[in-house]
């Protein structure tokens, strides 16, 4: 689908009645939701794992500023989404309450505030750590914002697809702060390890909430998948890409950068993630948020991505010590 969906029913969809919108002002509470907490924090811990899972050594001081420019990097393009998205923000139930469209921010002081954020990040870590790991915070900031925010999230159901690549590179960006330049071009292997892992990991993720989430996205005109094709097909899809996952998972092990520890635990995670997919593949409800196996699988998936990272870096300070 290549067209943007008109936004449809809104005047179904709950909103905040206008006696209860507050006037606009300063709440340091609204600025850190701005930054998208709960996001970030899984990014900001896959970013950890990718610095220490890099070949050579970095100082303590560089890995800071490094996880630091990564958090900022991260919330400047959720504070970025929430401006660009508001309008659509304010009729779906999940977001109805953001800062934006529940009245308590004015929607410029978030694009401000986010821009601020992204130009400070990539500054930082360029001059701090490395030019590379800049260029990478960069790339994500931006393909974040203009390739999925922008051009895909409301023009093709294959948005979380194409726009995975901005959530599956925080892992890389931490790797190339550790081996610099000429590290990073010649030993990429553990780092693309790690991006795949996030990549495929994204769309059987976020498609298990667009299904008990389906008529949020109708309402408001986004192509999500399951709004487009159907449940059956979006199954389908969904499936297609757990077993991408699951084999992908095992990378790690084969290019030697992890042992039996990672094996055992991702063997574990695997039979969960395969246990909810069938689940999802044989229910007839999965529209429902309350009864429906879209819900736990979308849970699950947050947990099976932690532990798959938990388990990269128990690996390697149990038998690899860094320090």
């Amino acid at each position: 689908m290549s067209e943007t969906l008109a936004p449809q029913n809104k005047a179904a969809t709950p909103r905040l009645p206008s006696m209860e919108r507050p006037d606009p002002r300063f709440r340091l509470a609204d600025y850190a939701l701005l930054l998208k907490p709960r996001v970030m924090s899984l990014v900001v811990f896959t970013a950890m794992v990718g610095l220490v899972m890099a070949p050579g050594g970095i100082g303590a001081l560089e890995a800071f500023v490094a996880i630091l420019c990564i958090s900022l990097g991260a919330g400047a393009s959720g504070a970025i989404n929430m401006w660009y998205d508001r309008d659509i923000d304010q009729h779906m139930r999940r977001t109805m309450n953001r800062p934006i469209p529940a009245g308590r921010m004015e929607a410029r002081n978030a694009l401000v505030f986010g821009t601020i954020l992204a130009i400070a990040s990539v500054a930082a870590m360029t001059y701090w750590v490395n030019e590379i790991a800049a260029g990478l915070l960069a790339l994500t900031i931006l393909y974040y914002v203009f390739i999925y925010t922008v051009w895909l999230k409301r023009r093709t159901p294959q948005n979380i697809v194409i726009g995975g690549a901005s959530g599956a590179l925080p892992p890389v960006i931490g790797w190339a702060a550790v081996t610099g330049n000429a590290g990073f071009l010649a030993d990429p292997w553990g780092a693309v390890a790690l991006f795949m892992i996030i990549f495929l990991w994204t769309p059987p993720h976020t498609w298990a909430l667009a299904l008990f989430r389906r008529q949020d996205y109708e309402a408001v005109g986004v192509p999500m998948l399951p709004v487009v094709v159907g449940e059956h097909r979006t199954k389908v899809q969904m499936a297609v890409y757990t077993a991408l996952l699951i084999p992908a998972t095992f990378a790690p092990v084969a290019i030697g950068m992890s042992g039996w520890v990672f094996t055992a635990a991702v063997a574990g995670l695997n039979l969960g993630l395969i246990w909810h997919m069938a689940k999802v593949w044989r229910a007839d409800n999965v529209a429902d948020a309350k009864e429906g196996p879209c819900r736990p699988m979308f849970f699950y998936t947050i947990l099976y991505l932690f532990g798959i990272f938990v388990a990269l870096l128990a690996d390697r300070t149990l038998f690899f010590p860094v320090f």
